[in-house]
């Protein structure tokens, strides 16, 4: 069962995503009567600084959030406020290339890619919806965010992200965070890579089968933490590209033991914490198992990049940076 997270203290609260600070922007704009736009990539290709789904709020004296930054933020901030802050403004969606040479629809920057833009002014009756939105974030519960020419609302159906143009555009998002990392054990290292991982806009979940571990029970970055036996590890681990797990137990035993529990799970990243001669040691034993080449060639291991780390906040940079490139779409 998962353990109560714990008492972060005056000052401190769950890390949320990023984005909860453009939700909370634009709710308390329409609180004031203020007028708000949403700014929203809708869709993002090439080397665009800003990517799909990234967001940000606009008044006429203040923002939260980003579409990318640059000129291109500059000019469309700039917009926003001289025409879509404006009784009645309409939605508007404008590509943006990233390239000096293209004829039409130039951002101001030479970085190459295209991002496209959805500006919305958003209404006093969406505050409700801001509400459910900004609850949920806090509370890590899932919902689907649409929006279209029609507005936002939220619906309880989980979808991938996916955008239309065209006179009926649509755009839809899962909301939350878009990638998960379960840490599999509870230790000093497990302690600092959530810490890191919180400044990431990853969701964290930490397994651990020592419910009385202090670096366990005191993790205040976790979403979850949750006690579970390694030789039953499989069903609590969740399946999908959108899952990452890193492996880093108390003993080489207990490593090899949920290792094996999670060889054929189909995951967006597996890595193991261990020296080379570690690894090297339990790939040999996976072989003699008949373990498949191909099964060890996906997993991560020693897990990081190397950069000789020796601490633990060290050790936790070196596995965040690989995670990082993962996401990022660059597994090599």
């Amino acid at each position: 069962m998962p353990l109560d997270l714990p008492d972060y203290g005056p000052g401190t609260q769950a890390p949320v995503p990023r984005e909860a600070a453009v939700w909370e922007h634009a709710a308390e704009a329409l609180k004031q009567q203020e007028p708000v736009v949403l700014l929203c990539v809708l869709h993002s290709q090439g080397s665009s600084p800003g990517r799909q789904g990234f967001k940000m709020s606009v008044t006429r004296t203040g923002m939260a959030g980003s579409i990318g930054g640059g000129m291109m933020e500059h000019k469309l901030v700039e917009l926003t406020r001289a025409h879509f802050l404006q009784p009645n403004a309409a939605p508007e969606i404008r590509r943006q290339v990233h390239r000096r040479d293209e004829p039409a629809d130039r951002s101001g920057m030479i970085c190459s890619g295209e991002q496209t833009v959805l500006l919305l002014p958003l209404q006093v009756a969406h505050v409700p919806v801001l509400a459910d939105i900004l609850r949920r974030l806090r509370t890590a519960q899932r919902g689907q965010l649409h929006l279209s020419s029609a507005g936002l609302h939220l619906t309880d159906t989980l979808a991938p992200t996916a955008f239309q143009l065209g006179t009926q555009w649509r755009y839809t998002e899962p909301l939350g965070f878009r990638q998960h990392v379960t840490i599999v054990g509870g230790g000093h290292v497990s302690l600092a890579l959530a810490r890191i991982l919180a400044t990431l806009d990853f969701g964290i979940t930490v397994l651990e089968e020592r419910a009385e571990l202090n670096t366990f029970v005191g993790n205040p970055y976790a979403h979850q933490r949750r006690t579970v036996r390694y030789e039953a590890l499989a069903p609590a681990v969740t399946e999908g590209l959108d899952q990452f797990v890193v492996l880093m137990t108390f003993g080489y035993r207990t490593d090899y033991v949920a290792l094996k529990q999670l060889l054929h799970h189909q995951l967006g990243y597996l890595g193991v914490l261990g020296s080379q001669a570690k690894i090297a040691d339990m790939w040999a034993t996976l072989r003699t198992e008949g373990v498949a080449e191909a099964t060890l060639a996906r997993i991560h291991a020693p897990v990081g990049v190397p950069i000789h780390s020796r601490t633990p906040e060290e050790i936790a940079i070196s596995i965040a940076a690989e995670l990082v490139l993962v996401r990022n779409g660059n597994p090599g």
